[in-house]
């Protein structure tokens, strides 16, 4: 199922990496949005290189992205898509950044690519055919108790203050092990069976669409910490399913 799509979705990903390779690591400019969120040329070479490829293959289908915005709601096909998520890594030299490209269909995410060239990683989940890692199939861990997992967050800031610090700082302090694998990364590693969760204060829909469909298809789930639906501009929990309820119940307590 989705055989063209996903196809499609990796010619777009191939290209994307060559326009971030060929910058990476040398002289990236960078420049603020209004969000004070940085973005590089090559962020908005590779969302005009993906509108362009799905106007020409499709001029019905739609694409959201991050640099030009776009619509996601209603029927229809649309491809969700983050040219480079982890923009202050890519233009700070550190090789965790990746093009995040998700297709949705009448509201339902259906595929999910997250190509991270620099780490010569490929991700992909599509609904009902399970999750790869270069071609390989990957599965969460098995892992049941919080005290055995691997616990990632992006970003210590969000969980040292209310309303959260109480349940977030409890898990991290029990859990075997703690990093702070941010953005793409944490949620590709739990679907690969590397970590257990990964958390994150606050994500759009092209953060987390590719990486909710290769977390579920490995699978994981993927909501909000509250255990609701995930939301744009909600906080994201991705788990191995065996840790979320009780990392759900630990963190709406506060």
């Amino acid at each position: 199922m989705h055989e063209h799509e996903l196809a499609f979705a990796h010619e777009i990903a191939d290209r994307a990496a060559e326009i971030g390779l060929s910058v990476f690591g040398g002289d990236v400019r960078v420049t603020m949005k209004s969000d004070r969120t940085p973005v590089t040329q090559a962020d908005t070479d590779i969302e005009a290189m993906v509108r362009e490829r799905v106007a020409a293959a499709d001029p019905d289908d739609r694409v959201l992205g991050e640099d030009e915005g776009g619509d996601a709601s209603g029927a229809g096909r649309v491809w969700i898509v983050d040219p480079i998520d982890g923009t202050a890594n890519f233009a700070r030299g550190i090789p965790i950044w990746a093009t995040l490209i998700a297709l949705q269909i009448d509201g339902e995410l259906v595929l999910g690519v997250a190509s991270a060239p620099a780490l010569g990683e490929r991700y992909e989940g599509v609904r009902g055919g399970g999750a790869r890692c270069n071609g390989r199939r990957i599965r969460v861990s098995d892992v049941a108790d919080v005290s055995e997992a691997q616990l990632l967050f992006a970003g210590i800031g969000p969980w040292i203050r209310e309303p959260r610090h109480e349940g977030v700082l409890g898990a991290l302090a029990e859990a075997r092990r703690t990093r702070g694998f941010g953005d793409f990364w944490g949620h590709t590693l739990v679907a690969r069976g590397a970590a257990e969760a990964t958390i994150e204060a606050g994500l759009s829909l092209w953060d987390y669409a590719a990486l909710a469909v290769i977390v579920e298809e490995a699978g994981g789930r993927v909501t909000t910490l509250d255990g609701q639906p995930l939301r744009p501009g909600g906080s994201v929990l991705s788990s191995n399913g065996a840790i979320h309820d009780e990392l759900v119940r630990r963190f709406s307590r506060g």
